[in-house]
């Protein structure tokens, strides 16, 4: 099974806590706070295997939790830091934010990383926080959660030329000719379902990536057909040959497709119609197809090149193949995000807008328990060791800081109402 797109969770490693301890040795008094550090959580780092074909292994596996650090020790014994959790994805393969539908990482060539969720930091042991007014403090932090997120995996597959074309003109017998590549041919619409990959070699030793696609119809770009799951493999493609069935088998009008198809490929992504694109006249060897390649060729208002071939009995092939790998060697490669050109002589700083999330926001519910929930608020709760109550007093005093105490009391509570955060609860104390 061909699968090019799937949606999987992943989470960064949460970090290590840190540790209350003391120096105990016999012959140094007052030995001081020697709590370790925790560890980092591991990354989740998703990294190319050319070997890979598809998003098909996750398609049984969709969480991937990245291990948390190791907790701090005695003795001032820092933890040891995760290893990062490697995760292997096909070339071609785009990851987006779910929820921003930010582009997170471009993966093309074989060994390239990126890191989808960051592990947290550790914890800090009571040594980090002694000061000449509390010289030891038995506070210390818990790990840092890891970052969570819903990304989705987009295939797009690296090949140089694609085939694109009403159903059944021919796209996947032409590849079936010229390349080594077997994908299925009958008589009958959409007979190929998922894209064939070929390599194709022309006689003077030249070489390049053919992909027959999924056959378009019209309203293929907004869901029609088959092709709109497929019109994503197109992007990354330099050379764009559209194969006409120009002896209009099923009493379609050739110049009708033509103009239908490239219709469907400027609606699906605009910057398509930049890429150089080669007419297939195709099945030239049955009746009526030169009297409707003249009538084309009279109606053809862009300067695209056709080459009328039969690839049934491989007629014109050599030369469509030589005009391909010409066409492929002058057009530079599409990238699929736009890069900044950055001149070498300067240093530049990319300010990005990002929005200033509440810390916190307060809601109740009907049975009057008042619900803190926010980003920052939560992070500071899951770093806080309640088993301490000199970390439980420093928590107190940060959301104090925050200004929920008197957030709190606008909304109406009073002494003794209960508070909720995260799953926990504890009682307003004025």
């Amino acid at each position: 099974m061909f699968v090019d797109q799937v949606k999987i969770y992943v989470k960064g490693g949460d970090g290590g806590n840190g540790m209350v301890a003391f120096r105990r040795e016999k012959y140094v008094p007052n030995g001081g706070p020697a709590g370790g550090d925790g560890g980092r959580g591991a990354n989740v780092v998703f990294e190319v295997e050319e070997g890979l074909r598809t998003l098909m292994d996750f398609r049984y596996k969709r969480h991937f939790k990245a291990p948390r650090g190791e907790h701090g020790m005695s003795k001032n014994q820092h933890g040891r830091g995760a290893q990062d959790m490697i995760v292997k994805v096909p070339p071609g393969t785009v990851v987006t934010d779910a929820a921003t539908q930010e582009v997170i990482a471009d993966l093309t060539e074989h060994g390239q990383r990126a890191v989808v969720a960051k592990g947290g930091r550790g914890g800090r042991g009571n040594s980090r926080f002694a000061t000449p007014a509390n010289p030891a403090p038995e506070l210390s932090e818990n790990g840092e959660p890891g970052q969570e997120r819903d990304v989705v995996l987009e295939l797009k597959l690296l090949a140089d030329v694609g085939l694109v074309g009403f159903p059944s003109v021919g796209k996947s017998t032409l590849l079936s000719v010229v390349s080594a590549a077997r994908p299925k041919i009958a008589e009958y619409h959409f007979t190929t379902i998922v894209p064939n990959l070929g390599m194709v070699e022309t006689e003077d030793g030249r070489s390049f990536v053919m992909a027959d696609l999924p056959g378009l119809i019209e309203g293929a770009h907004s869901g029609v057909g088959l092709g709109h799951q497929f019109l994503r493999h197109i992007e990354r493609t330099r050379v764009i040959v559209h194969v006409i069935d120009m002896a209009a088998v099923e009493g379609r009008d050739p110049y009708e497709d033509y103009l239908i198809i490239n219709k469907e490929l400027e609606e699906y992504n605009l910057r398509l119609t930049e890429r150089p694109q080669i007419i297939v006249a195709n099945k030239m060897d049955m009746p009526e197809a030169a009297d409707n390649l003249a009538a084309f060729k009279e109606k053809l208002t862009e300067d695209h090149p056709v080459f009328p071939i039969s690839a049934f009995t491989r007629e014109g092939l050599r030369d469509l193949l030589f005009s391909i790998a010409d066409t492929i060697e002058k057009t530079p490669e599409f990238p699929l995000l736009e890069e900044v050109e950055d001149n070498p002589g300067e240093n530049r700083v990319i300010y990005r807008h990002e929005e200033d999330t509440d810390k916190f926001t307060i809601t109740r519910d009907p049975d009057g328990t008042f619900i803190i929930s926010g980003e920052t608020i939560e992070k500071l709760f899951k770093m806080t060791n309640f088993a301490s109550e000199e970390s439980t007093r420093k928590f107190a005093r940060q959301m104090r800081g925050m200004g929920i105490d008197d957030a709190l009391r606008a909304r109406g509570a009073k002494d003794g109402d209960t508070v909720r955060i995260l799953k926990y609860e504890f009682e307003f104390v004025e």
